[in-house]
């Protein structure tokens, strides 16, 4: 599934997972030819640009 939206600066998105109650808020701080997002989310959850996860993920294999 795949969701594409527009959203100006101090606007957000939220993911629910209504499973276990996370969440994750992901909000546009900056769009200046650079967009820059906050993302809120549990403890347990970790965020990794992708770059980074993918990397990670040939090491473990």
């Amino acid at each position: 599934m795949a969701l594409v939206v527009g959203r100006k600066a101090g606007e957000a998105i939220i993911l629910d997972n209504n499973q276990d109650g996370s969440k994750l808020r992901i909000e546009v701080v900056k769009d200046d030819g650079m967009l820059r997002l906050k993302i809120e989310a549990p403890q347990h959850i970790n965020i990794y640009r992708e770059e980074i996860y993918e990397e990670q993920r040939k090491n473990r294999l």
